[in-house]
């Protein structure tokens, strides 16, 4: 399981990117090892609002179809639009293949550090 320091994660498996004033969000390495194959992704429209702990997107994998969860509340400024003719490629890169970037940013008090995450994940293992 790849994890990388600089960013914050979720108990439902995303990570987030703080840049600047605005959130970059994806599906931690963890999550999309569990899912399998992507086959289909479905995004939220750019000025959609998300709301911490609720469903913002969904992805199809060969097993299932799963919700993805926002890690903050905020405001959709830009999906990440080459996901919706190359899923799989969060299988290959999870870190480089974030789904929405987020502005008007709040809520982020329940994000954990990699090593909280590690822990988390560890745990809900045993």
């Amino acid at each position: 399981m790849e994890l990388r320091a600089e960013l914050k994660y979720s108990k439902s498996h995303e990570w987030i990117k703080e840049d600047g004033d605005v959130s970059v969000i994806g599906l931690t390495d963890y999550a999309q090892s569990e899912l399998g194959d992507l086959v289909f992704i479905n995004l939220p429209e750019v000025g959609d609002e998300v709301t911490v702990g609720e469903a913002f997107a969904d992805v199809e994998s060969v097993k299932a179809v799963s919700d993805v969860f926002s890690p903050v509340s905020g405001v959709v400024t830009e999906i990440n639009e080459e996901l919706l003719d190359a899923p799989e490629s969060i299988n290959e890169t999870p870190y480089d293949a974030w789904f929405v970037k987020v502005g008007e940013v709040k809520e982020t008090e329940e994000l954990l550090d990699a090593d909280a995450y590690k822990a988390f994940v560890e745990s809900e293992e045993a």
